[in-house]
């Protein structure tokens, strides 16, 4: 396996540490965004988007990653990342929607304004990170993951790696408890691989 990669994207890390979670080897390929290599020929053919991460396996090529996610669950027959009865799957999908919606244009838009100056409004974003979070944290209060209560599944690997960077992008977790311990518990994971951490935000003085 091959994964186009590049450390500063959470959507990318999302790969990583669940390839890591399960214990799979892969080669990694930073790729050089602030040189365009996401944009050349040879990578818009694998993704037209533009975007990381993609996988290659063998003949397979993915893009977006929780349909990685999704595929290395099927592939290695991880049901106990993936659950496959259908009110636990849907569980599951719920929260990879919220991955691919609300945090990417929450938490996740609000890191690119600090860290790429990106042209969001910042208060916008962080309100919206911060209504986000209440939600979640007053979902993980009563129990330990967020799709199913007993163990994590790769809605928790979704969801950590722009929640984790948060404060990045001057969104402060420091009233959110339960999300503060459940990202101990992903990190406390065997296998656990940390997000590339950047001195930005209210993450500067950390």
């Amino acid at each position: 396996m091959r994964l186009y990669s590049f450390a500063l994207s959470g959507h990318a890390h999302r790969v990583r540490l669940f390839l890591s979670l399960i214990g799979i080897d892969a080669d990694i390929v930073d790729l050089d965004l602030g040189a365009g290599e996401h944009k050349t020929p040879e990578f818009l053919a694998l993704n037209r988007f533009g975007q990381v991460p993609v996988l290659i396996d063998d003949e397979v090529a993915l893009a977006d990653s929780n349909a990685i996610l999704v595929y290395l669950a099927k592939k290695f027959d991880r049901t106990d990342w993936l659950p496959e009865t259908p009110g636990q799957a849907a569980q599951v999908q719920r929260w990879l929607s919220v991955a691919a919606g609300q945090i990417a244009f929450g938490p996740a838009a609000a890191r690119l304004v600090t860290l790429f100056g990106a042209s969001f409004d910042a208060d916008t974003v962080i309100a919206r990170a911060h209504d986000l979070l209440r939600i979640i944290e007053s979902e993980l209060t009563p129990r330990e993951w967020i799709a199913l209560p007993g163990s994590p599944t790769i809605a928790d690997v979704a969801l950590y790696s722009y929640i984790a960077s948060a404060p990045e992008g001057n969104v402060d977790l420091s009233p959110y408890p339960a999300i503060r311990q459940w990202l101990e518990r992903v990190e406390a994971l065997p296998g656990f691989v940390p997000f590339q951490k950047s001195a930005i935000g209210l993450a500067e003085a950390a």
